[in-house]
């Protein structure tokens, strides 16, 4: 599974906090059944525009990873769960739009790898 979302915040402040997309990646990976394989990593970027500025993070699991990627001066935010083992997509979008006070948001849910995901399939390899 690939949930992809899209998200415009009614508090840009949360955007730019390190800490809160720290906290997220760090804790979020159990509150879905997944298994983080290192700790999150959060950086600050600074871009040549002013307003290309953000915070970025990333969370290793052993099903994928989690990604985060905010724009604070635009109030947008993106984040992709990656995972090959199954989660319950509505309740991720419910908490994510309440953790990052997201106004509006869309949100994409791609089935992945579904022609390996059978033993058969290997055995053809």
């Amino acid at each position: 599974m690939h949930l992809i979302i899209d998200g415009f915040a009614n508090n840009p402040e949360l955007l730019q906090s390190e800490e809160l997309v720290y906290r997220f990646l760090d804790q979020y990976p159990s509150q879905i059944g997944m298994t983080k394989v290192a700790p999150p990593q959060v950086y600050r970027y600074i871009g040549s525009k002013p307003e290309d500025w953000g915070i970025s993070g990333f969370v290793l699991i052993a099903e994928s990873h989690i990604s985060i990627h905010t724009f604070p001066e635009r109030c947008y935010v993106n984040i992709d769960i990656f995972s090959c083992k199954d989660f319950d997509s509505e309740q991720a979008i419910r908490e994510l739009q309440a953790k990052f006070e997201l106004a509006e948001l869309k949100s994409y849910l791609l089935d992945r790898g579904l022609e390996y995901s059978h033993k058969e399939a290997v055995e053809r390899l």
